[in-house]
């Protein structure tokens, strides 16, 4: 990544991962990241605020090669995963009179998992600030998006306000600023999606803390930077608020075609009465997309065989993905087939220990779906329609 001057004496030096297409194993890249790091050169001294992941060490030290820094004193750790902070042993290692400024919890997890010497720290609290001589430093604890430890970097001199993982999106581009807003507000959202929603309540009272500042520019550590601020706080505050739209999400696997007609029949339904519906075949689905999807959405359908008397194991992990996630989703219900006989419903009930919609009367079937199902299913269509014609919000 080419050395991008925010402001004066304010660059970025972070790098882009092209390829990139899975994080923790877990979480689907399609368009690959980044590790935004910004090396702030006040009268006095010179901070870095993040690092890369290690795979990408070089080329940060590169960069930094590149503009003649010869000394850096603090290195700020926002948080500390290791795409954020694993760069930081290297950095020190060419720096060795840096200090890293951090909190007493992100302090605890560095020396735990980067094995860094204790009196290698400054430890900070909330709204304490370090002087760079003609530029200042004011750290604001921003817990839990997404770590108990994260917190935030603002420069008031120059309203900057360096997030890390708040705000960010996993997008590779060449752009240093939002060009295209649709790609990155789909960015955004996923990533909220997939690592914020969990936490959607202290995320909203974080977005409401830094609210108060002066921001004109805002850098998070993955992604493009905000020049408009407001386009993303405006996005959060939506996505954190109690608000649900008249959307339902139907993820489903079916292994003989009975659970799939029941789907199909649903969504014609739900579709004839004016609701947005989005089924997801799960074995084929990408999961940052159904997660996208339960940001907003009012209902979530679960489809499922049974397999061994119990829901599909795809079904199983979509419901466990769901109960994860914690989306603010007002109700739920079950269809699906059997066979013989089983207990999916009780299943995929009891797995939804940290969410509390209202369970809408499941419609499960034997064998293929004939008239009598389709009635059952026609009386579900309606108690959806129902709740969601009372909805505040659609």
């Amino acid at each position: 990544m080419s050395i991008r001057q925010i402001k004066p004496k304010i660059f970025s030096v972070g790098t882009i991962d092209w390829d990139r297409r899975i994080f923790d194993e877990l979480i689907p890249l399609p368009d690959g990241t980044s590790y935004n790091s910004y090396l702030i050169e006040g009268s006095e001294k010179t901070a870095l605020i993040d690092t890369v992941d290690p795979t990408k060490i070089d080329e940060l030290l590169k960069n930094l090669s590149s503009l003649d820094v010869d000394k850096i004193d603090y290195v700020i750790a926002n948080h500390a995963e290791q795409d954020h902070s694993g760069g930081l042993p290297f950095v020190l290692d060419k720096f060795p009179m840096a200090k890293v400024v951090t909190n007493a919890k992100c302090k605890n997890l560095l020396m735990i998992h980067l094995h860094i010497p204790e009196d290698k720290f400054i430890e900070i609290g909330d709204n304490d600030t370090i002087s760079l001589g003609d530029k200042t430093l004011q750290f604001i604890m921003t817990p839990w998006v997404h770590w108990p430890e994260t917190m935030t970097t603002y420069i008031p001199e120059d309203k900057i306000l360096f997030t890390c993982d708040f705000f960010g999106s996993h997008l590779a581009t060449s752009d240093m600023y939002v060009e295209d807003k649709g790609a990155v507000y789909i960015g955004a959202k996923r990533y909220y999606a997939e690592i914020m929603m969990p936490f959607r309540k202290t995320v909203a009272n974080n977005v409401k803390k830094i609210e108060n500042l002066d921001i004109k520019i805002i850098a998070p550590s993955h992604g493009p930077l905000y020049n408009e601020p407001k386009f993303i706080i405006d996005a959060y505050k939506d996505w954190t608020s109690d608000d649900v739209k008249n959307e339902v999400i139907i993820p489903y696997v079916s292994m003989h075609g009975s659970t799939q007609i029941l789907v199909d029949r649903l969504v014609e339904m739900l579709i004839d009465s004016g609701i947005y519906v989005k089924p997801f075949n799960i074995p084929y689905t990408d999961t940052g997309e159904l997660a996208m999807a339960l940001v907003d959405a009012a209902t979530v359908v679960v489809g499922t065989p049974t397999v061994l008397a119990g829901a599909h194991p795809a079904a199983v992990y979509a419901t466990f993905l769901f109960n994860a996630l914690r989306p603010k989703t007002r109700f739920v219900s079950i269809i699906g087939s059997f066979g013989w006989g089983g207990r999916a419903v009780e299943q995929l009930a009891g797995l939804l220990t940290n969410v509390k919609p209202e369970i809408i009367e499941p419609v499960i079937v034997k064998g293929c779906p004939d008239g009598d199902a389709f009635k059952k299913l026609e009386r579900l269509a309606n108690e959806i329609i129902k709740r969601h014609n009372g909805l505040t919000s659609n």
